[in-house]
């Protein structure tokens, strides 16, 4: 057998591991925390869509600060080793979204927030969103 026909676990070639999502949500919400992200709120999908199984919303109080609390998650996630999210919106920092696979991010200024108002629209009613922290 030739080194091109062995498995790439025996060749030595790492494979990402997946991390539960509610580990991943808790990471998650610790860096919003510790940013200082106002208003977050959690919205549980799983089983509801099949886009992630958590979804969080939070606001910045400028296009500086949701810029730096987005790249800080970032950072902070490929650090504790889930792997680079996808990140969409950083130039203009308006809304931000970070993908990080079983849980999605969307980080605001206040006004565009209100505008958007995704937390009604993925609500789903009284199972809807939870208020994790609000500053």
């Amino acid at each position: 057998m030739t080194p091109a026909h062995v498995a790439p676990a025996a060749a030595g070639i790492a494979k990402s591991v997946r991390m539960p999502a509610d580990e991943l949500l808790s990471s998650v919400l610790e860096s919003l925390e510790d940013d200082q992200a106002q208003d977050i709120v959690t919205i549980p999908l799983e089983g509801k869509s099949s886009i992630a199984d958590y979804m969080i919303v939070a606001s910045g109080r400028s296009t500086r600060q949701v810029a730096a609390i987005a790249t800080k998650l970032a950072e902070r996630l490929k650090t504790a080793g889930y792997g680079s999210p996808r990140i969409e919106g950083l130039p203009a920092a308006d809304w931000v979204l970070i993908d990080a696979g079983d849980v999605v991010v969307h980080l605001f200024r206040p006004e565009v927030r209100s505008f958007y108002n995704l937390e009604r629209m993925w609500g789903f009613g009284e199972e809807g969103a939870t208020a994790v922290g609000t500053a």
